[in-house]
């Protein structure tokens, strides 16, 4: 349950009846009130569901999910909505249908963040290799599938991503901020001695140099997340003999709530598409120290954090001393005032007045394409 599950939960709200597509399908590393949700509408999964195997090593499988999306038959919709950071507005629809797409990032793997993913050391040769010959063909089918033929709204999930859309796809889009689940984040603000970071283990996240910033600092860091760089991870602390700095494994909501609420500050160090977890600091009155650019330079403001810039650990570590020689003060409403902006209730209305006038001005211009017949 990352920030792509929860903007996918909101929308299922908005429309409970709808049919669900999706590549792949693990219900049990859903939340339990989105299995429940999703129990009373019909889940189509795509010919990768099949093999378990696919569901551990999908990112390997990047070439072939383009006519994996594409496979589905969407063409008795009217209304598609796709909540999308890799391929998913690719669907086929009828050409009379309308397409809003919520776009999270464009393909990432293939366009700013390829090194990310495939650079030297990261992967395997041949994988890398693969992925070097596909990358021509995957960007070009990303592109094309984002045109208005296709797409009839684009909406990103931070005017950092509407300029990256705007750069490789040719089209504007229109930014529509996603939200946190702010009423888990009301604990009673009380402040311990550590720093937090909470998220996957991907590259992009610069898990690594948090965890090199802190072991030179000697301050203590707790870090909550599992994912594919894990193992690289816990090596890297254990090679800087780091005690100070703990991972936090598998905690439930409440252990999470309470770790944010008495963080000293909130770490995050990647460059972000948006940034959930900043959202949720802050609702818990925790100021953030972030890296000053893309999602995180649109949510944190002088009164509720620190972006600092470049994106070194020397740069990280003098943030933290900002905050830790108290050169920098953050007041707890300040945080939680910046956070009550990004609801839930807003996300919701707003999308679903931008699907309404869609619809209303595809009714229009057939009515008067039909009168003058």
């Amino acid at each position: 349950m990352r920030g792509g599950e929860i903007v996918f939960e909101a929308l299922l709200d908005l429309y409970p009846d709808a049919d669900v597509f999706t590549l792949i399908y693990e219900h049990r590393k859903l939340s339990p009130r989105l299995q429940e949700k999703l129990s009373r509408t019909r889940v189509h999964t795509s010919f990768l569901n099949v093999l378990k195997l696919t569901r551990k090593f999908y990112r390997q499988l990047l070439p072939i999910l383009p006519f994996a999306i594409r496979s589905f038959d969407l063409y008795p919709y009217d209304l598609v909505i796709s909540s999308s950071h890799c391929v998913a507005k690719g669907v086929k629809k009828h050409p009379g249908a309308s397409h809003v797409s919520y776009i999270h990032a464009p393909m990432r793997y293939m366009w700013d963040r390829f090194d990310d993913y495939f650079g030297k050391g990261r992967i395997s040769p041949l994988i890398r290799l693969v992925a070097l010959l596909c990358r021509p063909f995957l960007r070009a089918w990303d592109r094309r599938t984002a045109q208005a033929d296709r797409i009839d709204v684009l909406l990103s999930n931070s005017d950092f991503i509407g300029q990256e859309i705007e750069r490789n796809y040719g089209r504007p889009a229109r930014t529509l901020y996603p939200f946190a689940k702010l009423e888990r984040f009301q604990r009673p603000r009380q402040v311990g001695n550590y720093y937090l970071m909470v998220g996957a283990f991907a590259p992009y996240k610069m898990t690594d140099q948090a965890i090199e910033a802190f072991a030179r600092l000697s301050l203590p860091l707790r870090i909550v997340g599992s994912g594919q760089d894990e193992a690289r991870l816990f090596a890297l602390r254990d090679r800087l003999h780091a005690r100070n700095i703990e991972f936090v494994k598998n905690p439930d909501n409440e252990k999470i709530e309470r770790l944010y609420s008495e963080c000293k500050a909130f770490i995050f160090p990647g460059k972000e598409d948006f940034g959930i977890t900043p959202l949720e600091a802050m609702a818990s009155g925790a100021p953030v120290i972030a890296f000053g650019e893309g999602g995180a330079c649109e949510t944190v403001t002088p009164a509720t954090g620190v972006l600092y810039h470049p994106q070194t650990v020397e740069a990280l570590m003098e943030a933290v001393l900002e905050i830790e020689t108290g050169r920098r003060y953050f007041q707890e409403q300040n945080c939680r005032k910046r956070a009550d902006f990004f609801t839930e209730a807003r996300f919701k209305a707003e999308f679903q007045a931008l699907v309404s006038a869609l619809l209303e001005q595809k009714r229009t211009s057939k009515s008067s394409f039909d009168s003058s017949r």
